[in-house]
């Protein structure tokens, strides 16, 4: 039997890797490059970095039917292309800003400006709309990766190896944020930001030229034997039954979702929490260099971030499998042994409250790296079995526009966390010592605030799904 899947595979999961590097060059040169040259404040990073969460979340919606309505092939050759020339595109927003802004001759003249100037404030306004379409572009592009990848593994993996598949080509996103900020980083030191983008985000073309050349459905690929054909179809009666039974099965309609309480209980999973992770994702380099003085272009910084990430890879790895044990171990629904396993990893965010007073306390900013990655290692565990709710409570029938309800829901959580941030950001480090916070002043106490939502996040949403939920019901239509 030939093994072409297992290659295919493997081009997900660089595909998935890439995704992760495009989103994370701004967030890595932010604090050093971009921030000064464009004289943007935090208020205006958080406006960037919301717009993102919110529009990634819309095109969720419709990413899925279009990848369906172009065909695994050129949907995701459309993506990727689209995603990688937005992430291009970055580059060039400085030359943009001095075509746009009267009075500015150059990018060094744009840098030199005084801060707080008509013509530096000129400089920010035209800069934040030409990266936020930018960021739109890089959103719709990327909404469609997760669609098609699994669209991938249905077509060419039987179901008992669909889970690890996905596994293989998910471990992506975690390789892209441990990679980011060992490439990113020195790219933009030696080469200038702008070359940063661009070469991270000409790493998608590459890969469309073999993906083009690679990719065929199974039954057309002339690397696909009969054996590995027979093996990759397996299912197909046992599917085709199941498809009969799906469509015997009464669709909810859309807005009749929002009836049921199951329906809010997941809403409120997503809304309270997926903005934790996109903060830790955008904001924890500027929190490293602001707070201790290690701006992710030195080897301190990117250790820093490095260890972060290699933290949540590890841990989060053991989230699937707490759920097994308590149903396989002691007999307990999927449904209540989920919820207990989202309990006990809605404690591990409680770590961030002590990211800020121990790194303070000891002058290292390695206790809140070491903290925020058990937080964040806890929301990737939270979020698996969140998910995994949907399927435990609604007909398959309405999972797709379950999950769909609860991207909006996280998207709308993050953006208004982003946006809080940032100008919670910028009011605290103006506000000086007349901005205080249980102990810290300025943005140090900016930063604690939102440290402290984050780590209650997960326990106040779990409270509120028990509540809404209190015992297990499938929904019957």
């Amino acid at each position: 039997m030939t093994n072409w899947r297992w290659w295919l595979c493997s081009l997900l999961f660089a595909a998935t890797t890439v995704n992760y590097l495009d989103r994370q060059v701004l967030s890595l040169t932010y604090e050093e490059f971009i921030k000064p040259e464009f004289h943007w404040t935090d208020a205006d990073y958080g406006t960037i970095t919301s717009f993102f969460s919110i529009f990634y979340a819309i095109a969720c919606l419709f990413a899925g039917k279009f990848v369906d309505w172009m065909g695994t092939k050129k949907g995701y050759i459309i993506a990727i292309a689209v995603w990688s020339a937005a992430a291009c595109m970055h580059a060039f927003c400085g030359w943009a800003t001095v075509l746009f802004t009267d009075g500015v001759e150059s990018t060094a003249a744009m840098k030199a400006l005084e801060a707080g100037s008509r013509a530096a404030l000129a400089v920010s306004t035209t800069s934040v709309y030409l990266f936020l379409l930018c960021r739109g572009l890089l959103a719709l592009g990327e909404s469609a990766n997760f669609p098609a990848a699994v669209k991938v593994t249905a077509e060419y993996f039987p179901k008992k190896d669909r889970a690890f598949a996905t596994s293989i080509f998910n471990a992506g996103a975690s390789v892209g944020a441990l990679a980011a900020p060992l490439c990113i980083p020195p790219l933009a030191v030696k080469l200038g930001w702008e070359m940063a983008f661009i070469i991270i985000g000409a790493l998608g073309f590459i890969w469309i030229f073999f993906w083009a050349f690679m990719y065929e459905k199974p039954e057309e690929s002339r690397h696909v034997n009969a054996a590995e054909l027979e093996y990759v179809h397996q299912d197909d009666a046992a599917d085709e039954v199941e498809r009969k039974s799906i469509a015997a099965q009464k669709v909810i309609p859309f807005g009749k979702c929002f009836t049921y309480r199951q329906t809010w209980a997941f809403i409120t999973g997503k809304f309270f929490t997926d903005g934790v992770w996109w903060f830790y994702l955008f904001w924890a380099p500027s929190y490293f260099s602001n707070q201790f003085n290690a701006p992710a272009t030195s080897g301190l910084g990117q250790a820093l971030i490095f260890t972060l990430y290699a933290i949540v890879t590890v841990v989060s790895i053991f989230g699937g499998y707490l759920p097994r044990i308590f149903v396989d171990k002691k007999g307990m629904l999927p449904y209540n042994g989920r919820m207990l396993a989202m309990l006990i990893f809605a404690f591990l965010p409680l770590a961030a409250l002590a990211a800020q007073p121990l790194g303070f306390r000891f002058d290292t900013p390695w206790w809140p790296a070491i903290l925020i990655g058990i937080a964040a290692a806890g929301h990737q565990a939270w979020s698996a079995n969140l998910y995994s709710t949907i399927g435990d409570m609604f007909p398959k029938s309405t999972i797709a526009s379950i999950t769909g309800i609860g991207a909006m829901a996280g998207g709308v959580g993050s953006m208004i966390v982003q946006k809080v941030a940032g100008n919670l950001f910028t009011y605290a480090e103006s506000a000086g010592s007349a901005f205080t916070f249980m102990g810290f002043e300025g943005k140090p106490a900016g930063y604690f605030m939102i440290f402290c939502f984050c780590g209650v996040a997960y326990l106040l949403a779990w409270v509120i799904m028990k509540t809404l939920v209190p015992k297990y019901k499938l929904i019957e239509v």
